[in-house]
């Protein structure tokens, strides 16, 4: 983003080796997790999109970026996808990119907060992902979330949140989950937002017929781009749940970045509030007062 914004073009191959090497200087790093999917543009519509050297196109101030990718650890494995629309407050994106992308924030938020009786499989809560989308007429064509392995696959069995009904294998305390409702122009752009979740026990004021109720924990902590949204479609509750997440990803990681100022700048600037503009006074009720 930074680079962008000084006017600076890296393409989609090499951006992809570069977040290679970022988490090769990470303790317990063993290797990827799957080839980092990082697509500019149209790119970004191709679910599952490879750049090669020779036909990389090039991320500039202006562009949209879908960037899927993940590490194997020795304490775990991850995958994680964002989308970032470069260039600072210059460029911005389409009304239609804002709208889609919020639709699909709000399936993830709605997934996220999710509470569930034990028992429960993975397809029922598919539709959360899909409702606001589904309102606007749009749909995905792949599941909203897959089981990850400790060290091992990146999918990995028996779980997963989709609408295939026949996986009626129940969510357990301990199951990790993608989360990763989005949407895709065909040769235009790619929206997709994922964070790792982890099943767990929740607290409920009513315990109906002895049933454990469930729900999950993040275990994903990167910014999720404001400028990508579109507040007018977000409800109270789901600003609050942005502004929780950028607060708790800010606790967790700035200590981790804090001697690498760039990063705490950048990580700083994008876990800020987001807050609805104030509504605008029509009229002058005293003006029509005065004229009855």
């Amino acid at each position: 983003d930074l680079a962008t914004k000084r006017g600076e073009v890296i393409n989609e191959y090499d951006a992809g080796g570069e977040l290679k090497n970022f988490r090769s200087e990470q303790p317990g790093f063993i290797e990827p997790s799957f080839p980092s999917i990082v697509g500019e543009g149209p790119n970004g519509a191709v679910i599952h999109y490879r750049a090669a050297k020779a036909t990389a196109r090039d991320i500039k101030a202006g562009s949209l970026i879908l960037i899927d990718s993940g590490g194997q650890y020795d304490c775990g494995t991850t995958d994680v996808t964002r989308v970032y629309h470069f260039g600072g407050d210059k460029h911005q994106p389409t009304q239609e990119q804002k709208d889609v992308y919020t639709r699909v924030l709000k399936g993830h938020i709605a997934v996220d907060t999710a509470v569930f009786p034990e028992g429960t499989p993975g397809f029922v809560l598919d539709v959360l992902a899909r409702r606001h989308l589904w309102e606007a007429g749009l749909n995905y064509l792949h599941g909203t979330g897959h089981g990850v392995g400790a060290a091992l696959n990146v999918h990995e069995g028996p779980h997963s949140i989709s609408p295939r009904f026949t996986n009626t294998v129940p969510l357990k305390p301990g199951m990790i989950c993608s989360n990763e409702p989005g949407y895709y122009e065909d040769g235009v752009y790619g929206m997709r937002i994922e964070n790792l979740l982890i099943v767990t026990e929740k607290e409920t004021p009513n315990t109906f017929n002895d049933v454990k109720y469930l729900g999950f924990e993040r275990l994903t902590h990167v910014p999720i781009q404001r400028k990508l949204l579109n507040l007018d479609l977000m409800t109270d509750d789901e600003i609050k749940w942005m502004n929780d997440y950028h607060n708790e990803i800010w606790e967790k990681i700035s200590p981790r970045v804090s001697d690498e100022q760039a990063a705490l700048d950048w990580l700083f600037d994008n876990t800020q509030p987001i807050k609805r503009e104030p509504l605008r006074v029509i009229g002058n009720k005293e003006a029509v007062a005065a004229a009855e």
